[in-house]
């Protein structure tokens, strides 16, 4: 197996409505989690979950970095935790085969996927080695060193054995793994790199578990995205849908609990991973209760209370599931119309979320900062990043363009 080193890129989930395949970024939702190995050895180990998104595809590209050294390669496919082949090609190879607008000047690494990327899916794929690179990690007395920029918006560092965090010149979350090792993560919610500088030092750390273990959940690896696209404001409705990973060996289903105030109607799912169509059913008060279903969300179940159960194949060992499920939301107290103006006034719990205005409005207040864009059937939409564990308040307003 030659020798190899990826450049890690990635890019938050992007909606590309009525666009060529070839409009579609090649890639998206990476998450990086570096693992830092020996203390001077200037070796850390990579493990990089990453999706293809471009409809049709069957191969997946990652340029090679110049002048470094990786080993211990391997790919899989992170649906059925089966291996994938990948072989080495040149930049013009990698555009006579799968990837057009490639760098003929690269190098790049050609996964063969497990199936071609569905109309509207995703090629989720894990690439795992051993990276060696003196001027990202390196050892000085004591203390060892991480410093790299880091292009993927959603990454993980964690410290050897026995090594506690002095320095981090990020804002991070922080928490201690079983096996005693301290991991910082993080989300980058800026467009640019994020210059990564962290040091570290041997310390005496009690391997045992937190007492606040089952408070702390690493923001960086949450794996729910949600779209509100909304409907004329005079309706009260919005379309809602959530992309979520699922990976627990024997989880058989999917459970949305629809906050008080809000009804759902119309729900679908698929399989992002096949685009295979799931199943979808609305229960209230006691019938949830009739059904067995017991969930944290849902600590108190009467006769307002209502879910939306997507049941899909019980889950083995290594395999995970990637699904969207969609529904129709009514709620007049969160969205509605005051005299001319849009106002859409909701809380986000989850990292991700955007909103997509009508067709026809202009944004005109946003109380939380956002990532604005314009959908190809030229819409307004609003990304939201929240790296933090608290909700944001999501106050937005707009005025249909006259």
């Amino acid at each position: 197996m030659n020798r190899i080193v990826l450049t890690l890129l990635g890019a938050f989930p992007l909606i590309a409505f009525a666009a060529a395949a070839d409009d579609v970024p090649q890639e998206t939702n990476g998450y990086t989690r570096y693992e830092l190995l020996a203390p001077g050895s200037a070796k850390f180990r990579i493990v990089y979950d990453i999706t293809a998104a471009r409809p049709g595809a069957t191969a997946f590209f990652n340029p090679i970095r110049k002048g470094s050294i990786a080993s211990d390669e391997s790919v899989t496919d992170r649906m059925t935790g089966e291996t994938l082949s990948y072989r080495v090609v040149t930049g013009r190879e990698a555009v006579t085969t799968g990837l057009p607008g490639g760098d003929p000047n690269y190098d790049y690494i050609r996964v063969a996927l497990a199936r071609p990327v569905p109309a509207g899916g995703e090629g989720r794929i894990r690439i795992d080695k051993t990276y060696e690179d003196a001027k990202s990690y390196y050892q000085t007395g004591d203390t060892i060193f991480f410093d790299r920029s880091l292009g993927v918006k959603r990454n993980a560092v964690v410290l050897p054995p026995g090594y506690g965090l002095i320095d981090c010149n990020y804002p991070v979350q922080v928490a201690q793994e079983a096996d005693g090792r301290i991991k910082v993560s993080f989300l980058n919610a800026t467009p640019a790199d994020a210059p990564l500088k962290l040091s570290a030092r041997p310390m005496k750390l009690a391997a045992a578990p937190s007492s606040v273990h089952d408070r702390i959940e690493e923001r960086a690896a949450q794996t729910r995205d949600i779209v509100y696209d909304l409907h004329e404001p005079d309706t009260g409705t919005f379309g809602l849908y959530h992309d979520y990973t699922e990976e627990r060996p024997g989880t058989s289903r999917y459970i949305n609990v629809v906050r008080p105030g809000s009804h759902a109607a119309n729900p679908s799912a698929r399989i992002l991973d096949t685009g295979e169509t799931l199943t979808a059913q609305i229960l209230k008060g006691d019938a949830i209760t009739k059904a067995g279903i017991a969930d944290p969300d849902l600590p108190k179940i009467d006769a307002d209370s209502e879910i939306v159960v997507f049941p899909f194949t019980p889950l083995k060992q290594g395999q995970s599931i990637r699904l969207r499920m969609s529904e129709t939301y009514t709620d007049t107290g969160r969205y509605k119309l005051a005299g001319d103006e849009l106002v859409f006034d909701r809380s986000f719990a989850r990292p991700a979320n955007a909103v997509i205005l009508p067709k026809g409005w202009q944004l005109t207040n946003s109380a939380v900062p956002a990532s604005i864009s314009t959908t190809a059937d030229g819409r307004v939409r609003l990304d939201f990043l929240n790296p933090r564990t608290d909700e944001i308040g999501v106050l937005i307003t707009a005025r249909r363009e006259s």
